[in-house]
């Protein structure tokens, strides 16, 4: 049975506990997401919550995309409030920008679930929990992964690097870039991190940031993207330009476009995350939370290293 398989079954026996438990009362859970539509992990998260609430029959769900627009997202929640949900889940399209409207709902006295990428510590009051991923360990995962890549090449006290850095201003981003910058020097100090661009979580986008890096340098043994989606992108620029052989390619989650260029011995590394897992974590911490439980405020599910030597233990992602 794959971890994928074992957490969906978790949840599911959870949702029907629930059911048990409120005795038959409905529940009516809100939430808008971030930019559904601008990569598959966002595409197969919204498809997988819908499937998880529908097994419930005392959970209504309204759900809502904000398409990457702050003003959007905002409106939404306060529409979200006028509707007086039981509980609202936000994927934020900016950390900072939304936390007037999460105080908002928290004085509305409706729990607020962050899900995915957290807001700003300032709206931390605001929050009951977030549910996702600990991005800043996953970065520190990936500059593990290329320090031990390097290590075996032996180029660990030489090797030079760029990153393509997610979207400015998104909380992921942020934490994942921070992550790296900050573990790399303690496992390998003599690589150097030569700059960093954002790609915008776009894999056009983070094509021709890589194709503006071989330009400017000759010499670049290691790519480190926010996300497989973008570092396929700087994969294809370097495949074009007949540099791909001499650099290590590692992201930070583990796209099928990634695993299958893992499969080929063209990409290194990432980290393994299913948006499966994060949609049904974060409407069962919801869920957890209307039904009085004790939910931590930070409740991380775990994201392994994956590599080209041991991704047969993982499923091909499913986005």
């Amino acid at each position: 049975m794959t971890r994928t398989t074992k957490f969906s079954l978790v949840c599911s026996t959870a949702l029907v506990a629930f059911a048990g438990a409120a005795a038959a009362q409905s529940v009516t859970i809100g939430i808008t997401q971030n930019n559904v539509g601008v990569d598959s992990y966002q595409t197969t998260y919204e498809q997988a919550f819908m499937a998880a609430a529908a097994e419930n029959p005392d959970v209504e769900v309204v759900v809502l995309d904000a398409g990457g627009d702050v003003a959007r997202q905002i409106a939404q929640i306060q529409d979200l409030i006028q509707q007086d949900v039981d509980a609202m889940i936000i994927w934020p399209t900016n950390g900072q920008a939304v936390i007037p409207a999460v105080r908002e709902a928290f004085q509305a006295d409706i729990p607020v679930v962050i899900t995915n990428s957290n807001i700003a510590e300032d709206g931390f009051d605001f929050v009951r929990s977030f549910s996702g991923p600990d991005n800043v360990t996953q970065g520190a995962r990936s500059a593990e992964i290329m320090c031990d890549r390097f290590t075996e090449l032996g180029i660990q006290d030489e090797a030079r690097i760029v990153q393509i850095t997610g979207q400015p201003g998104y909380t992921t981003a942020i934490e994942r870039a921070e992550g790296f910058e900050q573990r790399l020097p303690e496992v390998c100090p003599n690589v150097t991190l030569v700059e960093s661009q954002p790609g915008n979580w776009n894999r056009e986008d983070s094509q021709r940031v890589m194709e503006a890096f071989l330009v400017q340098y000759d010499d670049i043994d290691g790519v480190y993207s926010g996300d497989d989606n973008m570092g396929v992108g700087a994969l294809n620029a370097a495949l074009a330009a007949g540099r791909a052989d001499e650099i290590t390619f590692v992201g930070a989650t583990n796209f099928a476009v990634g695993y299958d260029a893992m499969g080929r011995g063209e990409y290194w590394g990432s980290i393994y995350q299913s948006p499966v897992d994060d949609a049904e974590a974060a409407l069962q911490t919801a869920l957890d939370i209307l039904a009085g439980e004790d939910v931590p405020f930070l409740n991380y599910f775990d994201t392994p290293k994956i590599t080209q030597e041991n991704m047969s233990e993982f499923d091909r992602p499913v986005f």
